[in-house]
């Protein structure tokens, strides 16, 4: 089943890729609407056939990013073209299409050449979309591509602030772009950037709809995580009990225990 399943091309922290064979078997094959509110990457949400699918997000960068993919969905090649003229104009490495990065390199370097290649040339892209172009969500997504551990940050001057990682435009980032492509030019999607509470409101859910709950983690330190605290922890299992007791199908991911920590409010739930 793995080789069947559809990658977010965003590759996002806490993506929820590698436990969808775990999830999946859980949700519901009648769903009318599949409402995501946390939708974060979108791996969730490119395995699940629904009339139509309703999305949301608070972080406004995701949410620019699935926008700005979605609308490639029927020019891919536009997509495609413009991305590889920056990372040839940054000359990085580009293993999809051949091999730039030089044999002494490797043996130097041989579990981080690809950090030690492209470190100079992804600082003078992270320079020029920070000083002129952070409007420009190509360079954006090659940053993206580039960074460490694939992260989406900017510090408080509003600079995307994240070193080169040890990654490359490689065969699976290509094939994860047109998997993406392909999933949402056949359906019919609405992605929002409002709190969930509000995106709720908006939606309505009812008894014919499933929703896949993905929030922070209270218990654990991504930068993602720090948005929640116990309050918001307890506002969703509100919101999950008023789901229930009208009928309303979800699920929800959430962490338990943590090292030595243990999510005692949802737990007890």
């Amino acid at each position: 089943m793995a080789n069947k399943l559809n990658r977010s091309p965003l590759f996002y922290v806490g993506d929820k890729y590698k436990l969808l064979n775990e999830i999946l078997p859980y949700f519901p094959k009648d769903v009318d609407r599949f409402i995501e509110p946390f939708t974060g990457g979108g791996s969730v949400f490119l395995n699940v056939e629904a009339k139509k699918h309703l999305l949301n997000d608070i972080d406004k960068n995701v949410y620019l990013l699935h926008k700005f993919l979605m609308q490639h969905s029927k020019k891919p090649d536009t997509f495609f073209k413009e991305v590889e003229r920056i990372i040839l104009e940054y000359n990085l490495s580009r293993s999809f299409k051949e091999d730039i990065v030089p044999a002494e390199l490797k043996l130097k370097h041989k579990k981080t050449y690809y950090a030690k290649f492209n470190k100079d040339n992804f600082n003078k892209l992270k320079s020029d979309f920070n000083n002129s172009e952070q409007d420009n969500l190509y360079k954006f997504y090659v940053l993206l591509i580039y960074g460490f551990n694939r992260m989406i940050r900017f510090n408080r001057s509003g600079n995307y602030n994240l070193p080169v990682g040890n990654v490359d435009f490689n065969r699976n980032v290509v094939d994860a772009l047109n998997r993406y492509f392909g999933n949402v030019k056949k359906a019919n999607i609405e992605i929002n950037n409002l709190d969930y509470l509000e995106f709720l409101k908006k939606v309505k859910p009812t008894e014919k709809d499933f929703l896949y709950f993905d929030p922070p983690y209270l218990i654990t330190f991504s930068e993602y995580n720090k948005l929640w605290n116990e309050s918001n922890e307890i506002d969703l299992i509100t919101t999950l009990d008023k789901l229930n007791e009208s009928g309303i199908r979800f699920a929800v991911s959430n962490g338990r225990n943590y090292k030595e920590k243990e999510n005692k409010t949802f737990n007890d739930w």
